[in-house]
C-alpha cells in the first residue's frame, strides 16, 4: 500500500505543470488545459487525504462536487473561445484585450 506522500508528490507534480502552461502559454485552449490539470491535482489531493486521514467520503464527495464545478467552468471557457475566435480569427490570449467586434 503506498502512503500519501506518494500521492502529494504526483500532485504536486501537475501542480507544477499547471503553473507552468499558465505563465508561459498564450493560447486560450492551452491556458484553460493548465487549469484543468490544476484541478485535477488538487482533487488527487483531495482522495488521497480522504482515503488516508477520515473515514467517511468526504474526500470523494469534494472531489465530485469539484469535477461538476469544473465541467461547468470549462463549458462556459469554451463558449467564451469560440466568440473570441469568430469575432478575430485568434485564441490568443495577449491578443484579445475586449470582445468587442
Amino acid at each position: 500500500m503506498t502512503a500519501v506522500t506518494d500521492f502529494v508528490i504526483v500532485s504536486a507534480m501537475l501542480l507544477g505543470v499547471g503553473v507552468y502552461g499558465l505563465v508561459t502559454k498564450r493560447n486560450a485552449l492551452r491556458l484553460l488545459f493548465a487549469v484543468e490539470i490544476m484541478i485535477n491535482a488538487a482533487n488527487l489531493n483531495f482522495i488521497a487525504f480522504g482515503q488516508y486521514l477520515f473515514t467517511n467520503a468526504i474526500g470523494q464527495t469534494f472531489v465530485l462536487f469539484s469535477i461538476a464545478l469544473a465541467a461547468g467552468e470549462a463549458a462556459v471557457i469554451l463558449a467564451v473561445i469560440i466568440v473570441a475566435y469568430r469575432l478575430h480569427q485568434d485564441v490568443d490570449v495577449s491578443e484579445l484585450r475586449t470582445l468587442e467586434g
